[in-house]
């Protein structure tokens, strides 16, 4: 039970960090669909924030601003990942064209086109493509799952933030580094703008000078790229 002061203090910490659940919110919005309200991840992220005051342990090293920055952005990939109905046979579908990538890149020794993907899966380029729109629509944060299958390390456990499980991310994100630098220049500038400048779809197809379905589409290509070549890696 806390003590009056306790309760004081708790207060405090949620007031001096609640302006830092809005700015990861913030953060988050700009790469996900117009349906995706601000106040739900800002409501999520409280909720993460709250369970770091109950669970951080000063004996971990990591400091309580370190600590809670994971929880809460733990807590909204969280919420975002519950609301991902994608049907079986869509996921059946992607990890058909992970295989088929994988594959045809494997045989090839370079990234394979659209035309020979949906030749190798055996369908019309333009059901290829639709397949990929499907697709991108389940995979709203597709790099965090890349990173560690969905779990970014330290969100779920603390005792994760330990010198071998640093090393290990460090090396998932090297990996993942030349994954990128190995994807046709197209793809690699839309990741770079849909990551590191943190444009919208919108944005992006205006850069690449093509229609924001087609940047999903590419979008989808350039993660199965990415998980193809990840999954070689294991």
């Amino acid at each position: 039970m806390y003590t009056a002061r306790g309760k004081i203090e708790q207060t405090d910490l949620l007031e001096e960090y609640l302006p830092l659940v809005r700015r990861q919110a913030l953060s988050m919005q700009v790469r996900l669909p117009a349906s995706i309200e601000l106040d739900d991840l800002i409501q999520a992220g409280t909720v993460g924030l709250l369970e770091a005051m109950g669970r951080f342990d000063s004996n971990q090293g990591a400091s309580f601003a370190t600590f809670a920055s994971q929880r809460i952005r733990g807590a909204m990939l969280d919420e975002l990942r519950s609301r991902d109905w994608l049907p079986r046979s869509v996921r059946r579908n992607a990890r058909a064209v992970d295989e088929a990538v994988r594959r045809l890149e494997q045989r090839l020794g370079r990234p394979a086109e659209e035309h020979e993907i949906a030749i190798e899966l055996a369908i019309g380029l333009d059901e290829y493509r639709q397949l990929l729109n499907d697709t991108n629509s389940g995979h709203l944060l597709p790099f965090e799952a890349l990173m560690a299958e969905g779990v970014e390390p330290g969100i779920e456990d603390a005792s994760l933030d330990t010198p071998y499980h640093q090393l290990i991310d460090e090396e998932k994100r090297q990996q993942l580094i030349e994954g990128i630098e190995a994807l046709p220049e197209r793809e690699k500038l839309l990741m770079a703008l849909y990551y590191q400048e943190e444009l919208n779809l919108k944005e992006i197809g205006v850069v690449l000078g093509v229609t924001e379905s087609r940047v999903c589409q590419l979008h989808s290509q350039a993660v199965s790229r990415l998980r193809a070549r990840l999954a070689e890696q294991e």
